[in-house]
């Protein structure tokens, strides 16, 4: 059966107002495609979650779409603060539960496990515990005290990958960071990928298949669906377009008004890529074919 759906079709099925999303991605593959489009659908109270989150967390927050962060970092990678975010929180618009990054994928992996809660040597000590309220349990065999880490399974998980078949079979390469932890901890998942392959290409390197068909919901074909991210082996980071974020998030009015225009006013994110210049993406994908030689 074939999980092939526009990008517009997935967002719409899988993802509700108030649900929890993980949004997957380590320095690659962040999500932006599907970000673009959850805020040209008007998504409200979202609770967002991952260990460390990169600008697609500021972009939904400046939009409206998110209520809550349950994260280990958000910010601007590699240039600091996310600003939208920092606003939001300052201004009491959107709450925000604060873990260590190693604790979110404790968390995660307690969903996959299916288990409440897993005990870990950490959080003992500095504000976190408290204002989580982090629970202590005894190790029988040992008696030593350990903390009780809470498993979180959220509702939907939104990740992007080199490629996938019509069935969904999802093949990643590269740094998957909590990206795998993440997406199977939660009930759904929507996959973008860079191309759909055929089965047999699928089956010629099974140790890549990392989210097997029957977990996933729905799959999209998306060109550049990680820009300004990079993808290994299709296209290399936009460090100017980190850059240019950074400028525009800070003044509230204009980030607003970029939004409007290059979100909200775009008919789907392919119109938004096709906006940008050519000869700019055309050396993110020289830049990432260098890198494989």
């Amino acid at each position: 059966m074939s999980k092939i759906h526009s990008l517009r079709e997935a967002i719409a099925e899988n993802v509700g107002d108030g649900d929890t999303v993980f949004i997957g991605g380590f320095g690659q593959c962040i999500p932006f495609a599907a970000a673009h489009e959850i805020v040209r659908q008007r998504r409200r109270r979202l609770v967002l979650c991952r260990s460390g989150a990169d600008i697609v967390f500021d972009l939904l927050v400046a939009a409206g779409c998110v209520e809550k962060i349950i994260a280990g970092y958000v910010g601007n990678p590699g240039l600091g603060l996310a600003h939208a975010f920092r606003r939001a929180v300052e201004a009491g618009t959107v709450a925000v539960e604060d873990w260590t990054n190693f604790a979110m994928v404790l968390r995660f992996h307690a969903a996959v496990l299916g288990v409440p809660f897993l005990p870990a040597d950490i959080l003992s000590a500095g504000d976190i515990p408290a204002a989580v309220n982090v629970r202590k349990v005894v190790c029988p065999y040992t008696g030593r005290d350990l903390s009780a880490i809470p498993m979180l399974a959220p509702d939907v998980a939104i990740i992007h990958a080199q490629r996938a078949d019509a069935a969904g079979n999802v093949q990643l390469f590269g740094l998957p960071g909590d990206t795998l932890e993440g997406a199977l901890a939660s009930r759904r998942i929507i996959a973008t990928v860079e191309e759909i392959v055929a089965p047999a290409a699928i089956r010629a390197a099974p140790d890549r298949t990392v989210l097997p068909a029957f977990r996933i919901a729905a799959v999209s074909k998306v060109r550049f669906g990680a820009y300004p991210s990079y993808v290994d082996r299709h296209y290399g980071r936009d460090d100017e377009a980190y850059a240019d974020w950074d400028s525009l998030s800070r003044d509230a009015a204009a980030l607003e008004r970029w939004i409007a225009a290059e979100v909200i006013g775009r008919a789907d994110y392919a119109d938004y890529i096709a906006a940008i210049d050519k000869k700019r993406l055309d050396a993110l994908v020289a830049e990432a074919a260098a890198v494989r030689q």
